[in-house]
């Protein structure tokens, strides 16, 4: 038996190419595969017939697992079988809670690695077109959560909405959206444009842009949900939804 041990994977935006090498490698080497929701299936293809593959949630609005389930899992699969992946969608250390089970499962003796994944805080974005930064647009960018750990909006949205010269990317914000348009309304930035991305790098993503302002309308009348990421800067004007419907055509001829 291997000696027990965990490996934290990021999944990428969502489109299965986007995984890295070594992430392919590591799934082909895995024992047990612990998988969020907002993983791609698909990748599940590159593990071994005899691997244990086991759906652990995280999605919001949908049934999960509780993160204490999760390190429980992390910790009993790992002494039981040896290496466990913990497949997580986008980059696991970008709000995935990555490092923190690899605290845990530090703590209880396994040994830990880490593979990053490509965030979709940068390429949801860059599929529609949408550069996080880009010269005379933008000085930098940021990538925060919508809320606190107690369900507060959060305070970065504040700072944000208080200086928006540069690129501010939310990540699961959607359920704020009210009142995260409703901070940059009153600072001021109510025509600052915006974008929302809906299941970015993926053939059925979606697109919506506009006004800060109007956010909240068009995205209700494009039936935007889950997931999503939140872009509000001048980038966004430079949005190109052709490149979006172009992704079925791309994934037909990589099939």
């Amino acid at each position: 038996m291997q000696t027990p041990r965990l490996t934290v994977l990021g999944a990428g935006p969502g489109d299965p190419e986007l995984l890295t090498l070594k992430g392919a490698r590591v799934l082909s080497e895995a024992d047990v595969i612990l998988y969020d929701a907002l993983a791609n299936r698909i990748l599940l293809g590159h593990a071994r017939p005899e691997a244990v593959l086991v759906p652990v949630g995280k999605r919001r609005g949908m049934r999960s697992h509780s993160q204490d389930d999760i390190n429980a899992l992390i910790v009993d699969y790992a002494r039981r079988y040896g290496h466990v992946v913990r497949l997580k969608g986008g980059d696991p250390f970008v709000f995935g809670r990555g490092r923190e089970e690899m605290l845990y499962a530090e703590a209880h003796g396994l040994l830990t690695d880490y593979v990053p994944g490509i965030s979709s805080a940068v390429a949801a974005a860059g599929a529609a077109g949408i550069p996080v930064t880009h010269r005379g647009l933008s000085e930098g960018f940021r990538v925060i959560t919508a809320t606190t750990a107690t369900g507060e909006l959060a305070g970065s949205i504040r700072e944000a909405a208080r200086d928006a010269r540069g690129t501010t990317v939310i990540l699961m914000g959607l359920g704020e959206l009210p009142r995260i348009v409703q901070a940059f309304c009153e600072q001021g930035h109510a025509d600052t444009p915006a974008a929302i991305i809906q299941n970015g790098t993926l053939p059925h993503a979606q697109l919506v842009t506009g006004p800060v302002a109007e956010l909240p309308a068009r995205a209700a009348a494009a039936e935007i949900g889950a997931p999503a990421i939140i872009i509000i800067g001048e980038v966004t004007r430079l949005a190109t939804p052709e490149k979006l419907a172009l992704l079925p055509e791309l994934y037909a001829a990589v099939a």
